[in-house]
C-alpha cells in the first residue's frame, strides 16, 4: 500500500493513543441497504422467537476469497481453530490472534472446494489475512469484496447473502423450494433450488434458534429473496430491519465487537505499515466508563471472548506460544448481565429531572453508541470486569448486555454492577451527550440468555451435534 500508513497514525498521537480512540467519531457500525425497521423492532425481535424472520446481510459484512493451493496453509497458520477436520463444504468461526495471543478478529470462515476458501464478517481479520497473502509466500489469491458503506457501488455485491431464523424457518425453505428443508448438520452446506436459482444453503444459528443463511451471484438476489418474502407470508415471517437486527447477538450471546489488538508491539509493526491511515482500524473508536492509560487493557484473548474452546495446539499458527503460556492461567468468562430494572428505569428517568446531569442517552433496542463498547462492570465497588454490548430484547423484556467477568465473578446469579456512561462527562464523539455516570444493579446470567437458545443452540440438539 502506498501513502500515509495506520503506523503514521499512532505515531502521530499526541495524546494517549487510548484517548485518540476514545475520542474518535466514527459511531457504531451501520447496516446499510435495509430500512431501519420494515414493520417495528419489537415485532421484528419477537419473530426470531415465536415465527422466523428473513435477515438480509447482503450489505454491511466484507467479504474475502482465498483461491489457490495456497490457501489452506495460509489459513492454517493463522487461525487458532483446529483444521484437521475441515471438509468442502462446511464452515467454521475462523480466530487469528497477534504474536502476543490476542485476537484481532473474528469472521466465518467458509470451505467452498478443495482451494477455495470465503471468508465473511467485519473486515479487521479479513485484512490480517490479506496481509499474510500478500506477504508470506503463498500460492494463493486474495480477493476483497468490501462492504456496501466501503465501496464507491454499494449495491454491486459479488453475492447476496439472507438468513432464515426462527422456529418456522424449514417451513418456508420447503414452501420456497417445494421440497423438504435440507436436513444438515450445524455449519454444513449443501446446495438448494430457490426460483429456479441454484442456492448455497448453510445451516446456522444466529438468534438462538437453528436456521439457514442462503448465498448466491448477486444478480440473483432479488429473484430468491422475493420467493422468499412469498413463501414466509403465511407463517407470519417478518423482515429485519437495522435497528432489530444489531440486537439479535443480546440473545445468542455472540460478540461482535473486539477491538483488533494491533496497536503496539514491534511485531506487528510492518502490518501497521501496510494497513492505511483512513480505514476501519484507524478509525476504531471506543466507548464506554471502562478506562485504562494502557491499549492493551483492551486487548481481548480468544478465553475473554468465549473461544477457548476453539484454541487448538495440534498446528503450528501465530500466536500459539503465548496462548499456550495462556492456557494455564486464569481467565475472565463471558457472561449474560440482566440488568435491574429500577436501577435501569432510575437511569432513563434521570432524562426528565431538570437538575444536574442525566444519565447517558440509551438507544432502542441497541445501546450501543461507539465501534468498540467498553463499560466498566464492577462487584462490591471493585472492578470485576467488562461489558461490551448491551440493548433490549422484547422477547426477554430486559435490559441486557453481554460482558466478561473474573472467574470470581462469573456464576450465574451473583450481583454486580454495570457502570453506565462515559467518566467526566464524555468524551468528544459527536454520540456522546455531556451527561452523569449512572450504576445500574445487574444479576450475572447464562451466555446464551435465551433459554431456547442455551438447550437447543448450545447445549444439545442440532449445533451441539455438528460439533463433536
Amino acid at each position: 500500500m502506498t501513502g500515509s500508513s495506520l503506523e503514521d497514525v499512532v505515531n502521530g498521537v499526541r495524546t494517549n493513543l487510548v484517548d485518540h480512540l476514545r475520542n474518535l467519531q466514527a459511531g457504531p457500525n451501520v447496516y446499510p441497504g435495509v430500512p431501519p425497521e420494515y414493520t417495528n423492532w419489537r415485532d421484528e425481535q419477537l419473530a426470531w422467537q415465536r415465527t422466523c424472520v428473513l435477515f438480509n446481510q447482503s450489505y454491511h459484512m466484507a467479504e474475502l476469497l482465498l483461491e489457490g493451493p495456497g490457501a489452506l496453509a495460509l489459513l492454517t497458520g493463522l487461525g487458532v481453530n483446529s483444521f484437521a477436520r475441515f471438509p468442502v463444504n462446511s464452515a467454521k468461526q475462523f480466530v487469528p490472534c497477534t504474536p502476543d495471543g490476542y485476537v484481532i478478529g473474528d469472521v466465518i470462515l467458509f470451505r467452498l472446494g478443495e482451494r477455495t476458501f470465503n471468508l465473511v464478517g467485519r473486515i479487521p481479520a479479513l485484512n490480517w489475512v490479506r496481509y499474510h497473502a500478500e506477504t508470506g509466500g503463498h500460492d494463493v489469491t486474495a480477493t476483497l469484496d468490501e462492504r456496501s458503506a466501503a465501496r464507491p457501488d454499494p449495491f454491486n455485491r459479488r453475492s447476496y447473502r439472507y438468513q432464515i431464523q426462527g422456529p418456522d424457518a424449514a417451513r418456508v425453505i420447503e414452501r420456497a423450494t417445494g421440497a423438504p428443508a435440507p436436513e444438515l448438520t450445524f455449519f454444513h452446506i449443501t446446495t438448494i433450488t430457490i426460483a429456479g436459482r441454484e442456492v448455497r444453503a448453510l445451516r446456522h444459528g444466529m438468534a438462538g434458534q437453528p436456521g439457514y443463511e442462503l448465498f448466491g451471484p448477486w444478480a440473483e438476489g432479488e429473484e430468491v429473496h422475493s420467493a422468499l418474502v412469498a413463501a414466509g407470508e403465511e407463517y407470519g415471517m417478518r423482515l429485519v430491519g437495522g435497528r432489530a437486527y444489531s440486537s439479535n447477538t443480546l440473545e445468542s450471546g455472540w460478540i461482535p465487537s473486539p477491538l483488533p489488538a494491533i496497536y503496539t508491539g514491534a511485531a506487528l509493526k510492518s502490518y501497521r505499515q501496510w494497513l492505511p491511515a483512513d480505514g476501519y482500524e484507524a478509525n476504531a473508536s471506543i466507548g464506554g466508563s471502562f478506562v485504562s492509560d494502557r491499549i492493551e487493557d483492551y486487548y481481548l484473548t480468544p478465553w475473554d471472548l468465549g473461544y477457548g474452546s476453539f484454541v487448538k495446539f495440534d498446528h503450528d499458527f501465530i500466536g500459539r506460544d503465548a496462548l499456550e503460556a495462556k492456557a494455564a492461567e486464569p481467565h475472565r468468562r463471558k457472561v449474560t448481565l440482566a440488568l435491574d430494572a429500577g436501577d435501569f428505569l432510575a437511569a432513563i428517568g434521570s432524562q426528565l429531572d431538570k437538575e444536574g446531569r442525566p444519565a447517558k442517552w440509551v438507544e432502542f433496542p441497541s445501546a450501543v453508541y461507539a465501534m468498540h463498547p467498553y463499560d466498566l462492570v464492577k462487584a462490591g465497588g471493585a472492578p470485576a470486569g467488562i461489558s461490551t454490548w448491551i440493548g433490549y430484547s422484547a422477547n426477554e423484556r430486559r435490559m441486557l448486555t453481554l460482558a466478561m467477568l473474573d472467574e470470581e465473578h462469573a456464576h450465574e446469579g451473583v450481583q454486580v454492577s454495570l457502570v453506565w456512561g462515559e467518566p467526566d462527562g464524555g468524551s468528544g464523539k459527536l454520540t456522546v451527550e455531556r451527561h452523569a455516570l449512572a450504576e445500574i444493579g445487574a444479576t450475572v446470567s447464562p451466555v446464551p440468555y435465551t433459554e431456547v437458545a442455551r438447550k437447543i443452540y448450545a447445549d444439545g440438539g442440532w449445533r451441539k451435534a455438528a460439533l463433536k
